[in-house]
């Protein structure tokens, strides 16, 4: 076994300045390609510069709470992985079989991957690692994910049970999930970054105290804190982990944080930042555009006369300028792809619906004068819901939206909620913005939380209640076969654009700029921070 090396304290002075720079608005032509590796051949070593975007910087690189999840990729890995097209695939679990009825996964761990202290990965690690996620903590959600899919994840949960029954360690190098019912999706569910292994011994043994000096399979390990001159901690410094299953990096370290500033990536000490300002766009550093997981919509009040009509609510979809709307929440760092699928386009299995007119102002106002009760769209008065906190993105969204619904001389009347239950309590007619993120890429994720009858999210937002949705979703569940799982999704999406529940409006995308220099980055389809920094190198013929 090796041994962590004494602490020592790293000052940054001549790198790292304690401001942030302030961004401003910038309209965003297309993005260039990535920079791509040249003749050369990669070169080992030098040490690569992030600059995260979330402020404070959270030093508890823990995947079961929210962190800065680029970093615990690079530290951890999982039993499955996503490739480029949104698919599991092998990780640490070399491979895995499923029992022909679909409730039983075994994962076989591959052979001889070692944490970065040297102890061997084991089964066991994988059922800690996982029951962690269903813990009973304060502020934990993503037990949310089991409760109700594992057998036993309900009884630990509750407290009813020491361990969850359906994560069992067949043998040392063998893992089993056992499903209440087939849960097709739960590969998707365990790539994603929450779901990494973690050494049992040492969280039993350290507890909190294990995220200070934090210790996975991944391709970086924990090297040191890097602080300020007052020994603030301001950023990590992460280093080569040259025994990966996948091989060891190029790159000797990387180091990531949010106080790098935009001056010392124009300078060349910082090789990768999200975009701040349009001064990385005059001076034509390579600007590179990435899709999130994050979508907008529209949800109406689907309970509430008169938005309890699909033709009331399709008549008012028909109004808005989805374009406007979007431009309205770019911000220098991120723009808003407008979209008409309520199903992300980018999933395996699904296409961009044939965009028609995004908006015909005086057909929605002849629709709804048809359709509302007497006094017509000039009697309707809606509610505009907002989830707090109160954002320059919102605001935005909230001047455009009323200034189109005053076209169609419709009063809105715009509330910031307290916090988001309290759309329970609201009974006139609404409109809210759903901002969803989704848990883990695949069309479950967006259609049972925001649409099946009951659920948590539908019902603080579009309240939609169809039985037939139900049904197909409920069918989705169990269906083993790809292709015709796909095909029931899509039959549920021609309902809601029949119904129109709520408009889906657009997609967010981040801009990020790039130094010249960085060879062999990819971004993945799951964002940047899937980013692969393993095959990344940096090209020393190019300044500084």
């Amino acid at each position: 076994m090796t041994h962590a090396r004494p602490k020592r304290i790293r000052s940054w002075r001549p790198l790292l300045l304690a401001t942030v720079m302030a961004g401003t608005a910038v309209a965003h032509s297309s993005a260039p390609a990535l920079p791509q590796p040249g003749s050369e051949f990669p070169r080992a070593g030098g040490t690569f510069r992030v600059k995260g975007y979330y402020l404070p910087f959270n030093q508890v690189f823990d995947p079961a709470q929210p962190s800065h999840y680029f970093i615990t990729e690079q530290l951890y890995d999982g039993l499955v992985r996503f490739d480029s097209r949104f698919n599991p695939t092998p990780a640490l679990a070399e491979y895995w079989t499923i029992s022909d009825d679909g409730t039983r996964i075994a994962f076989h761990l591959r052979g001889g991957v070692r944490f970065h202290n040297g102890r061997e990965v084991t089964a066991s690690d994988v059922k800690f690692s996982l029951e962690r996620l269903v813990a009973n903590r304060p502020g934990q959600t993503t037990y949310r994910h089991f409760v109700d899919k594992v057998v036993g994840a309900r009884d630990y949960w509750e407290g009813r049970a020491d361990d969850v029954a359906g994560f069992r360690v067949v043998d040392r190098d063998t893992f089993e999930i056992q499903w209440l019912r087939p849960f097709v999706s739960g590969l998707y569910l365990l790539g994603m970054y929450s779901c990494k292994v973690l050494p049992r011994d040492l969280l039993e043994s350290q507890g909190r105290n294990f995220f200070q000096r934090p210790i996975g399979t991944g391709p970086f390990k924990f090297a040191e804190w890097l602080r300020s001159p007052r020994l603030e901690i301001l950023g990590v410094r992460l280093e080569r982990n040259p025994d990966h299953y996948a091989g060891p990096p190029y790159l000797a370290a990387l180091e990531y944080s949010p106080h790098f500033t935009e001056a010392q990536f124009e300078e060349g000490s910082v090789h990768f930042m999200s975009v701040t300002s349009d001064r990385a766009i005059r001076r034509k550093f390579p600007i590179l555009e990435n899709s999130t997981l994050k979508t907008y919509f529209l949800a109406f009040s689907c309970d509430v006369p008169p938005l309890d009509r699909p033709e009331v609510r399709k008549a008012l979809a028909l109004g808005l300028d989805k374009a406007r709307l979007a431009e309205a929440c770019d911000t220098p760092g991120t723009v808003h792809q407008v979209t008409n699928n309520h199903i992300p386009s980018y999933l395996p299995g699904f296409f961009p619906k044939a965009a028609g007119p995004f908006t015909d102002a005086d057909t929605a106002k002849l629709l709804l004068d048809r359709f509302l009760p007497e006094g017509g769209r000039k009697a309707l008065k809606l509610t505009f819901l907002l989830d707090p906190p109160k954002t320059d993105e919102t605001a935005g969204f909230a001047r455009e939206l009323a200034r189109q619904l005053a076209a169609l001389e419709i009063e809105l009347d715009a509330r910031y909620l307290r916090r988001p239950e309290d759309a329970l309590s609201v009974r006139t007619p609404y409109v809210k913005l759903l901002i969803h993120t989704m848990d883990f890429p695949d069309p479950e994720n967006i259609i049972d939380p925001l649409y099946r009858s009951g659920a948590a999210v539908n019902a603080l937002n579009a309240r939609y209640a169809q039985p037939r949705l139900d049904e197909l979703l409920a069918r989705t569940e169990v269906e083993a076969s790809w292709e015709r799982r796909t095909a029931l999704f899509r039959e549920i999406e021609k309902l809601l654009d029949k119904e129109i529940p709520a408009i889906p409006l657009f997609h967010e995308r981040i801009l990020m700029a790039i130094q010249t220099r960085v060879r062999g980055a990819r971004l993945p389809a799951m964002g940047f921070i899937f980013m692969d920094v393993k095959s990344i190198w940096l090209d020393r013929g190019e300044a500084p």
